[in-house]
């Protein structure tokens, strides 16, 4: 069975947790946690990063920092992954959901402002595949109605929008290192803070509330409890597998493109004859290759696909389904129609990827699903 994805391991992780261990100093916020953040905060040039044990907590770390209450509405996709919303519901927000783009299963941008209201705080754009959404469009919606953007880069690492990196646009932004993203640490996220005003606030949150990390760093003299917050910071065991991957980035990247340049290449005769769509890189936009997904004409072809797939040993998947349509939010939901969220929920595919895929593995894929359409 060619799996729908393998962790990439470059060699070194084993190597640095060892070293971490050693350090005596395996609790959050230790050298390898540093490591990374100095990694991102250069390469990126992202104004403030703090890892987290989940991309899930990054985004609750933002709802908390935005000071969402209950009867604040917060503007979102409907296709996408539940943490993306339930951090703010955690909170008491009510979710307005944006149906996807025809093209691409992005938030269809041009349909945001008219769920603005007056209770609007928030708009979360989810580039789907690292693929970005049009945030110039966001961010000037943003200033006109005086609201705050947290991207959801999740599947964004190492993605660009008109030569910005993907999270450094909006006030703030959540990446994961999930094993299935492109780089990883097993479980693993990170918050970014573009707007300095919540820059120490965010350090506070992280840890349990308190100015801990003030104290460390020769700041204050004592510690204490100043706000709300929780334990939001990783072992540094975990920095420093995802140091590791960090370190081999350019590399993973690479291979990653070369593999989706080559399913591209395989399977575009078959869009050309109007039987799936492709992916489409919009002219804003770079591709980090995050997955490679195929969309089908309707939920039963996808279903044939995957059971075909399966039947010759590959390993496909769907993925999203429409939260507007879950069974905690479907009496939630103001029933509008979002019939772009429901067809790729219904008929999105995504193929194997991850870095040890071979060439011969990728032709069986693509001859397998051109015989499957031919």
């Amino acid at each position: 069975m060619i799996t729908n994805n393998k962790p990439y391991l470059s060699g070194n992780e084993t190597e640095y947790i060892r070293k971490a261990i050693e350090s005596c100093k395996i609790s959050g916020d230790g050298v390898y946690t540093k490591k990374c953040h100095q990694f991102f905060e250069t390469k990126y040039g992202f104004k403030k990063v703090l890892l987290t044990t989940s991309c899930t907590d990054a985004l609750e770390m933002a709802a908390i920092l935005l000071d969402i209450k209950e009867g604040d509405e917060v503007i979102a996709p409907s296709f996408t992954f539940v943490s993306t919303v339930n951090a703010f519901v955690l909170r008491g927000a009510k979710i307005v959901f944006i149906d996807s783009d025809i093209n691409n299963p992005n938030m269809d941008v041009d349909a945001i402002e008219a769920q603005i209201t007056s209770k609007t705080k928030v708009i979360v754009p989810v580039h789907y595949a690292g693929i970005a959404c049009d945030m110039d469009k966001i961010m000037s919606l943003a200033n006109k109605y005086n609201l705050f953007v947290v991207e959801d880069a999740a599947l964004a690492i190492d993605s660009y929008y008109k030569d910005r990196p993907l999270g450094s646009i909006g006030h703030l932004s959540a990446f994961s290192f999930h094993e299935t993203k492109n780089v990883i640490s097993g479980e693993g996220g990170m918050l970014v803070i573009n707007d300095e005003r919540f820059i120490n606030r965010a350090e506070i949150i992280r840890e349990k509330g308190t100015n801990r990390s003030a104290f460390f760093r020769g700041e204050i003299d004592k510690y204490d409890w100043v706000d709300i917050g929780s334990s939001f910071l990783p072992s540094d065991i975990i920095a420093a597998f995802l140091f590791a991957q960090l370190e081999n980035i350019e590399k993973i990247q690479q291979k990653r493109k070369n593999i989706w340049n080559i399913y591209f290449a395989g399977l575009i005769s078959i869009e050309e004859k109007g039987k799936v769509q492709l992916p489409k890189i919009l002219n804003f936009a770079t591709n980090n290759a995050n997955m490679f997904y195929l969309v089908c004409s309707s939920i039963d072809e996808r279903t044939k696909l995957i059971q075909y797939l399966k039947d010759n040993e590959i390993h496909a998947v769907f993925h999203y389904l429409s939260l507007h349509k879950s069974p905690y939010y479907k009496n939630k939901h103001d029933g509008r129609e979002l019939k772009n969220a429901d067809r790729y929920s219904d008929c999105l595919v995504r193929l194997p990827m991850y870095y040890e895929l071979e060439e011969e593995q990728l032709n069986k894929i693509i001859s397998t699903i051109n015989n499957f359409y031919n």
